[in-house]
């Protein structure tokens, strides 16, 4: 903002308007032992400098608008939950190199453009089916992420810890500060379509992929000689998301824009209602409809056309392009038969909104070997379920949202590598739920772009 431009104060009606959420039911909360303590984080955190802008978040949502209107594909995708240990440079480098891959294969297969989108940089609360976890006899506060207490089962470290709300914005922007160093200082250039392969075991899925990057070079290099310019090609957007979950992080990151007077929530570019905290008479849905951010809701196999109007009417009520995403998560056996009718429903009215994918929140087991697991062949059927729906109903399935990570790790079975749940005992790492490795993350990038294709 430059000197001479006026600062637009904020309505009183719109500060008093956001904290209507404190007179509503409030799901998956945290119960901290200690309210002064929470009180003081929060004004803290509320003195914190913004981890992103309101006009990054604004060039967001016209980038969703194009998805929105089939001229362009949201790849989402990141950890199911952040910890603050694995916050390295080399786990987040190996996070946003696969990402970058999977969207050379989508951007080429294709030949649409990409918005890349990290669940990165804010994923450090996740929500549970019970308040308490009990083993052995002793019963303790379940594991709400590393925003909230300890994975360690002990009652030291399952007691709710305000501070570690200190702990995810620093984690969070030291996170972004490596983010956009990668996307914006050359790590990014598409003339290195090679280089983000090094390090990655060898598989069929990086054979192809190399197959791939040697076209584009090849590509590149006719176009140099042919006098192109490829300064363009040296940095690429990137972009954060996470679940809006905890209100004492979500509304002390809320800042008010200083050229609009309206409120963004500044923790993330793109901010997302779970499955658990969609209530239309809920705290999440009325808090969310009051931020400029672009909103993601998660739509299960039992959401009704009522419900799902609704969220249309409570988060876009003036149509606006690139704001409503919805994030359907059917279950491969469910998605043919429950999708339907709900595109239908939208096709039908006035609204524009973006249509993804989640293949991976439906499909979960609990192998013989006592892993949470998910089979590929089934994360892979929804993507393809969802693709058909969408065809034969003339929409545009416009994104998927995976929960993945750079690491070689065996979480998910089946895949190029057949892992089975032996595999599982020796290369299990989520402290939460399963995620594709590398290699799994490729293969699904490539059958997309495949159906993408013959849309």
């Amino acid at each position: 903002m430059s000197s001479n431009e006026p600062v637009v104060k904020a309505d009183p009606k719109v500060l008093s308007g956001l904290d209507h959420y404190l007179t509503l039911p409030a799901a998956q909360q945290p119960t901290w032992p200690d309210a002064e303590a929470v009180k003081a984080v929060r004004e803290t955190l509320a003195k914190y400098p913004p981890l992103v802008f309101a006009g990054e978040v604004d060039i967001l949502k016209g980038r969703l608008a194009e998805a929105a209107s089939g001229k362009a594909f949201l790849l989402q995708g990141g950890d199911c939950a952040e910890t603050f240990v694995d916050a390295t440079a080399d786990r987040i480098r190996a996070r946003v190199k696969t990402l970058l891959q999977m969207a050379v294969v989508l951007t080429y297969g294709a030949s649409m453009p990409v918005i890349k989108m990290g669940r990165m940089a804010g994923q450090f609360a996740k929500p549970r089916s019970s308040d308490t976890e009990t083993r052995e006899g002793l019963t303790l506060p379940a594991y709400r992420g590393d925003a909230v207490n300890g994975y360690d089962f002990t009652e030291e470290s399952r007691i709710p810890n305000p501070n570690r709300l200190l702990q995810a914005y620093n984690t969070s922007a030291s996170t972004l500060n490596l983010i956009r160093a990668f996307t914006m200082g050359g790590f990014a250039d598409l003339r290195s379509v090679h280089e983000w392969n090094k390090g990655f075991t060898d598989n069929p899925a990086n054979s192809r992929y190399e197959v791939m990057a040697r076209d584009i070079d090849r590509a590149i290099k006719f176009m140099a000689a042919c006098g192109a310019d490829f300064n363009e090609l040296r940095t690429t957007e990137f972009y954060t998301s996470h679940e809006g979950l905890l209100f004492d992080y979500e509304r002390s990151m809320t800042r008010i824009d200083s050229r609009t007077g309206t409120p963004y929530d500044t923790s993330g570019h793109f901010i997302w209602i779970g499955e658990r905290t969609r209530q239309l008479d809920g705290a999440h849905v009325d808090f969310l409809s009051r931020v400029r951010n672009p909103i993601g809701v998660k739509l299960g196999p039992s959401t009704s056309v009522d419900d799902l109007m609704a969220l249309v009417e409570k988060l876009d009520p003036e149509r606006e392009p690139g704001r409503l995403t919805f994030i359907t998560r059917m279950g491969a056996s469910q998605i043919r038969d429950a999708l339907p009718k709900l595109v239908e429903a939208v096709k039908k009215s006035d609204a524009q909104p973006l249509w993804i994918t989640d293949p991976m929140h439906g499909n979960g087991i609990t192998t013989k070997n006592g892993y949470k697991s998910r089979r590929f062949d089934d994360v892979m059927d929804e993507v393809r379920g969802f693709f058909e729906v969408h065809r034969e109903l003339g929409t545009f399935p416009g994104g998927v949202h995976v929960e993945l990570t750079g690491d070689d790790v065996a979480e998910c079975l089946g895949g190029s590598e057949h892992i089975d749940e032996k595999t599982l005992e020796s290369r299990y790492e989520s402290l939460c739920d399963p995620r594709l490795n590398h290699s799994q993350s490729l293969e699904l990038a490539f059958l997309v772009a495949e159906e993408l294709a013959v849309r």
